[in-house]
């Protein structure tokens, strides 16, 4: 592995990019729902919504459908801002993610007052999803399928369910029984609002684990495994509960209080990792988190035009029975434009710090390469560290979108109708990670990331991902990387 970062040749290959970026910026234009300074106006220039009505929700609540709208009966909208204002709304009802298609229509429009009856007519989507686990027990595929070699013996076995509809109020449960490598129990169900205001919602969650297998230690920025066939060398179990609040249809706020009890084998806090838990054999502790969020995407799977914007702070460790001191602060900005008709752009920045600076737990140093949190190019490696940044750059171009009617080859309503789009994408990524305390025999920690690449993006049934790659990072490595996404 080269250690050297070439600092001039990243920059020069980032440099046309980042000015690109700039001229987008300070050139857009913000979009305002109402136009200043009109003082003329007549009342026949507005359309005053008299009665909504919805159609093909048999599972759906109607109320809950009439949450997402930024509109209620007797509002009025200008006829210059109807169409953007209705595709808009068609966007909110469909990134609730319970319905394939939504669309809205005008009926009983009185001419004289200019009162209309809104139509809503949805397709629901199928919301029972029982699946057999055939699951990797590695970090992604890339990883499973080069460094191990594919090998079926690395994979857990069980049932996974999900139910996206519970009750017909947008409610999500997710059951998990697993066995193989990792024996695992999970419990999760999010409520997204409980009273009348349809502005309070709650979640709760119940883990339980037994892992023959464990991640002790990062070496040349790659976990070590140690397996044990006969004995348990991790344990963990977390309970949390937490409470949504959200008052305006963009915004978001989570509180959420965990309790969490991990156990490793005496060999591990022993022998291969002292620093695993810095506690020795066992760490618990309560953990309070606030999250914030206000997302202005478009179509939220894979977003066309708008922005999100994110952040929480994580409190670990309260009282003098927990076996951590943490306190996590991280943030991140997406913006999206439409260059053209078919071209897109998006952009991406996220970053992490802690702000108390004391030694953390190997376990808890996690930093780029785990879950989403990556520099393209680089899904091989694991980079550890108490603070961490990336940034991301992807220009888009769309060169097919058809929809495909499978019509009675398909049993299944909601998925007869297909649409699918495929996009070419360009690639370019910047990350750092700051490892002040297990930055030995890991090179990639406290070094500038650079990966960039070519990619395939597919997008089916509104909702689901799929990424084929193409990419090439700092050391001169490249490689063919595949991901996805499927939103439920």
């Amino acid at each position: 592995m080269k250690h050297k970062t070439p600092i001039k040749y990243i920059f020069k290959n980032t440099t046309y990019c980042l000015l690109f970026l700039v001229v987008i910026l300070f050139s857009s234009n913000p979009i305002h729902s109402q136009t200043n300074g009109a003082v003329n106006d007549s009342a026949l220039d507005y359309i005053t919504i008299d009665k909504i009505y919805i159609q093909g929700n048999k599972r759906t609540r109607s109320e809950i459908i009439l949450r997402e709208l930024n509109f209620n009966i007797g509002d009025t909208i200008r006829l210059g801002h109807l169409t953007a204002r209705l595709k808009e709304n068609e966007y909110n009802v469909m990134n609730t993610g319970l319905f394939t298609a939504a669309t809205m229509s005008f009926k009983d429009w009185e001419g004289t007052t200019n009162k209309v009856g809104l139509n809503i007519e949805v397709k629901e989507d199928w919301y029972i999803f029982p699946f057999p686990i055939v699951e990797l027990s590695d970090r992604n595929f890339n990883v499973w399928w080069k460094t191990y070699n594919h090998s079926l013996k690395r994979l857990n076995l069980g049932i996974r369910f999900y139910h996206t509809n519970v009750t017909g109020r947008r409610d999500w449960l997710k059951t998990v029984v697993q066995f193989g490598f990792t024996k695992k129990y999970e419990l999760i169900y999010t409520l997204p609002a409980f009273n009348k205001a349809k502005t309070f919602g709650l979640n709760f969650n119940i883990l339980h684990t037994r892992e023959k297998e464990i991640g002790y230690a990062t070496e040349d920025n790659s976990l070590l495994f140690h397996r044990n066939e006969d004995d348990i060398l991790l344990k963990r179990f977390r309970i949390g509960a937490g409470l949504i609040y959200r008052r305006q249809l963009d915004v978001i706020h989570q509180l959420n209080l965990t309790y969490r009890n991990h156990t490793i084998d005496e060999s591990i806090a022993n022998e291969l990792s002292p620093n695993f838990f810095l506690t020795g054999t066992e760490q618990k502790y309560i953990s309070l988190n606030y999250q914030f969020s206000l997302d202005k995407r478009d179509i939220k799977p894979y977003p066309m035009n708008g922005y999100f914007l994110s952040g929480e702070i994580t409190k670990k460790g309260f009282g003098a029975t927990d076996d951590i001191r943490a306190l996590e602060v991280d943030a991140s900005f997406q913006q999206y434009f439409t260059l053209a008709k078919k071209w897109s752009l998006a952009l991406a920045i996220k970053g992490k710090t802690g702000l108390q600076r004391d030694q953390q737990p190997y376990y808890t140093s996690r930093a780029l390469g785990y879950e989403n949190d990556f520099v393209r190019g680089y899904e091989f490696y694991v980079i550890d560290g108490l603070d961490y940044f990336y940034h991301k750059q992807a220009l888009r171009f769309n060169f097919f979108h058809r929809e495909f009617n499978w019509g009675h080859y398909m049993k299944f309503e909601s998925f007869k109708l297909m649409p699918v789009k495929l996009f070419l994408v360009l690639h370019n990524e910047l990350g750092f990670v700051n490892n002040p305390f297990y930055k030995k025999n890991n090179p990639l920690s406290n070094e500038l990331l650079w990966g960039t690449g070519i990619g395939l993006d597919l997008v089916i049934y509104y909702n689901k991902v799929i990424n084929l790659e193409y990419s090439r990072n700092h050391l001169g490595e490249n490689g063919f990387f595949l991901h996805w996404t499927f939103s439920f």
